[in-house]
């Protein structure tokens, strides 16, 4: 069955062009009656199998096109067919943009390919990059990659946010690697002190010894045993260890392949098929050290043939700016953001008629990940597009983890609303094993890992009986029983559990659903009741939307969470979110306003800034015990 057919590729449509200005004023009084921008996605053609006891199958009915064995090649041969396009760019300390052709990423890679070589760096003593993204990174990865050495891509806040360094001595402790790479020595050199070895070699783009300078690498020449290294690369060659985020448990090194992220880049171009008539063009900050980032759309750019800009800013409030700055010059032709970055964004899309304009010129696509976004965000995003345009943009999400390279479901046709991850992509095969008025999601395909390194307890215990990745979400069906419809994501299974009556809670959907009620007062929510008689909540508030709420007024966060003012805005939302209430299983009677922001040396919050709920209730369990006994703090229906 197709769900929807192939469009002809934005261009070229003057009768379009011509009635821009009439659906944009249209698009004043129903901007939802406007037409979809014209782009070519894939045609997905799912086959559907119910076995005997259930259990769902679901796949494409097309295979996955051929891709390549070796990550570099796809780079040899964008800079043997367009040498001096930009690969990469990023700003600079003067604010100019520094660029990087195909060309010279690959005379880089090639020299510093050498290097590490010389460095006698392997399997066993890989390379770890302590710094976030930036040209110099890229460099050193991509490197890695073309001669057969590993890399790990580690978080910055391991080094620059945490105290006592506990989770960067963790990845040390599982990979030990034989080089360490930041880009500057004086930020990063306390860190290292306290968790690497004297035997582990150092590089930096700034400062450091001579010995350790990135600029006395650079000098280094190629020679043949670049090339013997590259040719000795194949499919199971491990390009990368990347950790997961640490959301339901310590941070594991999940192995990445040569196969996996080629097979997966095929897996993607399939999906967004107007990539293969325009090379992407992307601003983007997702950082390299998870999967989103790091995988999908560094590699998108460099298998399409196209261009990643380097966004120096954030999602929050000041952040925001670099990029707000930087789309003024970029006009991207797929862009991805969290919700929060979404939300930051909005305010300066409604304000600024000239950057409106240079953001949706070529967009094609809005991607949003790593958390559910609020109706409200999407209908100001689709309303924007038409303001803009006199077109809606099609918004999509999908289903994917670091295990998976990412890309496994995604939904590229338009949608009425969130949530809906789609299907699977090409070579990709769902499985659905019912579980709690829910199904349990697993997948099998070439863009699987094959475990996690030197964990083999771990790896056994992530692939059910037939081979299949158990993801740990959970899903539903956007329509009851049809599976061509696409999927719905229900929440983590490992953070799921019962009320003392045997009642099932899905801690995800529950939490995703009272942060959009609350809105701007709430940064995050531990759901409680684990075997007790009903639903509660710790929540940890926004101070500035506190203070606003309490009238300006200044004071310590104990102070505001006593405020009668505040106290009423949670109570009077408390009621009203549970006027939406089905049953005990998404009932919350009473919550508990938190001063203390969760820890990522606790390990509460992990450094994509997800919510760790087992370890906030863990650590915070006299809190719990106060929710249900009762005290002037908890706020009740």
């Amino acid at each position: 069955m197709r769900l929807r057919g192939a469009q002809s590729p934005v261009g070229g449509d003057k009768e379009g062009e011509g009635k821009v200005e009439e659906a944009r004023e249209a698009s004043r009084s129903d901007w939802r009656s406007a037409p979809f921008r014209e782009v070519r996605f894939w045609q997905p053609s799912a086959e559907v199998r119910e076995a005997a006891d259930g259990t769902i199958y679901v796949r494409q009915a097309d295979p996955l096109p051929g891709w390549p064995e070796r990550i570099t090649d796809e780079l040899l041969r964008r800079a043997e067919a367009h040498p001096e396009r930009t690969f990469l760019a990023e700003r600079d300390a003067t604010g100019a943009w520094r660029r990087i052709s195909y060309r010279e990423t690959v005379d880089r890679m090639r020299r510093l390919g050498r290097f590490l070589l010389d460095a006698r760096l392997s399997r066993e003593a890989p390379l770890a990059i302590l710094s976030g993204n930036g040209i110099d990174h890229a460099l050193l990865g991509l490197a890695a990659v073309h001669v057969g050495i590993p890399y790990a891509p580690i978080s910055p806040a391991y080094s620059l946010v945490s105290k006592d360094f506990s989770r960067l001595r963790e990845v040390f402790e599982t990979i030990r690697p034989g080089m360490v790479f930041a880009d500057d020595a004086a930020s990063y050199s306390p860190a290292i002190d306290a968790v690497a070895g004297p035997g582990i070699r150092r590089l930096f783009a700034i400062g450091g010894s001579d010995e350790e300078s990135l600029s006395r690498a650079l000098a280094s020449d190629p020679g043949a045993a670049v090339e013997r290294a590259h040719s000795a690369v194949g499919p199971d060659t491990i390009a990368k260890f990347l950790f997961t985020s640490g959301s339901t448990g310590s941070p594991k090194a999940v192995i990445n392949t040569n196969r996996m992220i080629c097979a997966n880049q095929v897996m993607v171009r399939e999906a967004f098929a107007y990539l293969r008539d325009e090379p992407p063009v992307l601003l983007d900050w997702a950082p390299w050290h998870h999967t989103a980032g790091g995988n999908k759309l560094f590699y998108m750019a460099m298998f399409n043939g196209g261009t990643l800009h380097i966004d120096d800013g954030r999602p929050t409030g000041q952040e925001i700016l670099k990029t707000v700055r930087n789309l003024r010059e970029v006009a991207p032709n797929w862009y991805f953001n969290v919700p929060k970055g979404f939300d930051a964004l909005i305010p300066h899309l409604e304000a600024d008629g000239e950057l409106r304009a240079n953001f949706f010129r070529n967009l094609k696509m809005l991607w949003y990940a790593g958390a559910s976004m609020a109706q409200h965000t999407w209908e100001a995003l689709e309303r924007l597009a038409v303001r803009a345009t006199g077109r809606r943009v099609v918004i999509g999400t999908g289903l994917g983890a670091t295990e998976t390279a990412p890309a496994t479901l995604v939904c590229t046709w338009p949608q009425d609303r969130p949530g809906n991850v789609g299907l699977p992509c090409h070579g990709v095969t769902l499985k659905l094993v019912a579980m709690e008025g829910r199904y349990d999601a697993r997948v099998k395909g070439l863009n699987v890992t094959p475990g996690y390194w030197k964990a083999p307890e771990l790896t056994a215990a992530a692939f059910d009986e037939e081979g299949f990745y158990r993801f740990g979400d959970a899903l539903r069906f956007v329509e009851p029983g049809n599976a061509m419809a696409g999927f719905l994501f229900d929440g983590r299974t490992a953070e799921n559990f019962k009320l003392d009556t045997g009642t099932w809670v899905a801690t995800g959907a529950l939490r995703a659903a009272f942060v959009d009620h609350f809105g701007e007062l709430v940064r995050d929510v531990a759901i409680t009741g684990a075997d007790r008689p009903y639903l509660g909540a710790l929540v940890f508030p926004e101070a500035a939307a506190l203070r606003a709420l309490a009238g300006g007024a200044g004071g310590e966060m104990g102070e505001l969470l006593a405020d009668i003012q505040v106290r009423g805005r949670f109570r009077s939302l408390l009621r009203s979110l549970a006027a939406t209430s089905t049953g005990s299983s998404t009932l919350i009677r009473r919550i508990l306003l938190v001063a203390e922001p969760p820890s990522m040396d606790a390990g509460e919050l992990t450094d994509k800034g997800s919510l760790n709920q087992r370890a906030v209730l863990r650590n915070r369990a006299h809190l719990v015990d106060e929710l249900y006994a009762g005290s002037d703090r908890v706020i009740e229906l």
